[in-house]
C-alpha cells in the first residue's frame, strides 16, 4: 500500500501546480479555424487549381460554374479550372457538371494569415469600461475572428473571454472589458488576444495592465482663443472637461501648447488645473494655433490626444496699417505691469534655395495717433514755458518799479548841500536857539521845516 505524500512534498507541489495553471491559461491555442469538409483554401493573390473529378469522364464535357453574392456565372469547360491572383471577390460555390449532372459542388475561401495584434488598453475615466484595441494595416480576411482574455495576475481562475470587433472606418478591432463595481485599481490583470481565420491564427503577447495605468482621458473640447481689449500681446484661451469626464468626482489637469504660425515649434504650459489660461506673451498681429491635452489630476494614466486646433490673433490698434515684428524684451512690463516671456523673431527666419537667411521684410509704419500725441504735447509745453517767461518778467518789472520808488522818496528827505543858508525873513524868530549840529553848524526849527517842505 502506497503511503501518501508528506506535507513537505504538498508544500513543494503546490507552487509546481499553480504555475502550471497559469501557463496553461496564458499559453490558449490560437490556431487557425476549422473549415467545412466542402471548403478549400486559397491564399490571396496566388493561384490555384479546382478539380472536378480524380479521372475525367470519357467522351463527356464538364463545366464549370460559380455562384457568387447570389449571382451564378459560366466558367470554363474541362476536368480542372484554374484560377489565377485570387482575390477576396473570387470566395463563392463553384461546381462542376456534365449536362445536367452534378459532379461536385465546393466552397472557395480566399484568405491570407491575419497580422499579429499589438494591443494597447485604455480607460476614459474611473467610472467607464477598459477598451482595448490593435490596428490592422490591411482589411482582415472574411471569417477572421478576434478573441480576447483577463485574468488576474497570480490568482488561479479561468479567464474572462470578450468578442471584438473590426470597425473598417478606424482599420482596428475593438474589445471592451467589463469593470465590476468595487474592483482594486492596483491589481494587475493580465491581457491575452488571439486573431484566427481560415488561413492560419496569430496570437499577441500578453499584456500586464492595471486599472489604474491605462486611465486616459478624452481631450478637451470647445477649445477657444480670444484677444483681449488694449492687449496686444495676450490671449484668452478657454476649453471644456471631455463628456466622458465628470469633475464631480475627479479633476483633470491641462498642459497647453501654442505656437505663432509661422514657428515650428510649441511653447508648453503644464500643470494647469483651470479650464482657461492667459498667455501673456503672443506676438502682435500674428494668428496663434492652439491645442489643449488632459490627465487625471493624480498623475495617473497618461496624457490623451492633443485637442483639435484653435486659433486666435491678439487685438490689434484700429489705427495701426500693418502690425511691428520686433522682438519684444522679457524684462519690459506688459500693460497690467506683469513680466511676460516672448518669443525670439530668429523662430520666423526660413532658409532660401542659396542657404541664407531670409529675414522679415515687414517696415513699422509711424501712426497718426502718436503724431497727434507729441505735436500736442510740444505746443503745451511751448504754451507753457511762454507763460512762465512772460510772468517772471511782470514780477521783474513790478520788483523794479518799487525799488525806484522808494530810493526816490529816500533822496528827497534829505538836505542838499547846494541850497543857500536860509535867511532871516524866512525863518520865524525862536524864544530860543537850537542845539548846535556837528561840524559847528547852528540849525533851527525852520530849518526842519523848509527841509520837510
Amino acid at each position: 500500500m502506497a503511503r501518501p505524500p508528506g506535507p513537505l512534498l504538498l508544500l513543494l507541489l503546490f507552487p509546481l501546480r499553480l504555475l502550471l495553471h497559469l501557463s496553461a491559461a496564458a499559453g490558449r491555442p490560437c490556431g487557425p479555424a476549422g473549415l467545412p469538409r466542402d471548403a478549400v483554401l486559397g491564399l490571396l493573390g496566388a493561384n490555384i487549381t479546382l478539380t472536378c473529378q480524380d479521372e475525367q469522364p470519357a467522351n463527356a464535357t464538364v463545366l464549370w460554374q460559380v455562384e457568387k453574392q447570389g449571382a451564378a456565372g459560366q466558367l470554363a469547360e474541362g476536368n480542372t479550372l484554374l484560377l489565377r491572383q485570387l482575390r477576396y471577390e473570387d470566395s463563392g460555390h463553384y461546381s462542376c457538371s456534365v449536362g445536367s449532372h452534378l459532379l461536385r459542388s465546393l466552397r472557395l475561401l480566399v484568405a491570407e494569415p491575419p497580422e499579429t495584434p499589438q494591443v494597447s488598453c485604455y480607460r476614459r475615466s474611473h467610472d467607464k469600461d477598459v477598451l482595448c484595441e490593435w490596428p490592422q494595416q490591411k482589411k482582415p480576411s472574411p471569417g477572421t475572428r478576434a478573441m480576447l482574455w483577463v485574468r488576474r495576475r497570480f490568482v488561479a481562475e479561468n479567464a474572462t473571454e470578450q468578442r471584438c470587433r473590426y470597425f473598417s472606418k478606424a482599420r482596428k478591432f475593438l474589445c471592451r472589458l467589463k469593470v465590476p463595481p468595487g474592483t482594486d485599481d492596483t491589481k494587475s490583470l493580465v491581457v491575452s488576444t488571439c486573431v484566427s481565420n481560415g488561413a492560419g491564427g496569430s496570437a499577441g503577447k500578453d499584456k500586464i495592465i492595471t486599472l489604474s495605468s491605462v486611465l486616459r482621458p478624452d481631450p478637451p473640447v470647445n477649445v477657444t482663443v480670444q484677444a483681449l481689449e488694449r492687449a496686444p500681446q495676450r490671449l484668452q484661451v478657454n476649453w471644456s472637461y471631455p463628456p466622458s469626464w465628470d469633475p464631480r468626482f475627479y479633476w483633470l489637469r491641462f498642459q497647453v501648447r501654442y505656437r505663432p504660425e509661422p514657428a515650428p515649434t510649441f511653447m508648453e504650459v503644464d500643470q494647469v488645473m483651470t479650464t482657461w489660461l492667459d498667455i501673456r506673451d503672443a506676438w502682435r498681429g500674428t494668428r496663434h494655433v492652439v491645442q489643449v491635452r488632459a490627465k487625471d489630476e493624480f498623475g495617473h494614466g497618461t496624457w490623451s490626444e492633443w485637442s483639435q486646433e484653435a486659433v486666435g490673433t491678439p487685438w490689434t490698434d484700429p489705427w495701426e496699417l500693418t502690425s511691428e515684428m520686433e522682438p519684444y524684451s522679457s524684462q519690459v512690463p506688459t500693460e497690467d505691469d506683469t513680466y511676460g516671456v516672448t518669443l525670439s523673431p530668429r523662430l520666423f527666419e526660413e532658409d532660401d534655395a542659396n542657404g541664407s537667411v531670409m529675414e522679415s521684410s515687414t517696415h513699422p509704419v509711424a501712426s497718426p495717433y502718436a503724431f497727434l500725441v507729441t505735436g500736442g504735447s510740444l505746443l503745451l509745453g511751448i504754451a507753457l514755458f511762454v507763460g512762465i517767461v512772460v510772468r517772471y518778467r511782470q514780477m521783474w518789472w513790478t520788483s523794479g518799479q518799487e525799488t525806484s520808488k522808494a530810493e526816490g522818496e529816500g533822496q528827497h528827505m534829505l538836505v542838499p548841500l547846494s541850497l543857500p543858508p536860509p535867511t532871516l525873513s524866512d525863518t520865524p524868530l525862536l524864544s530860543h536857539p537850537a542845539p548846535s549840529a556837528p561840524g559847528g553848524l547852528h540849525t533851527t526849527q525852520a530849518d526842519y521845516s523848509s527841509s520837510g517842505q
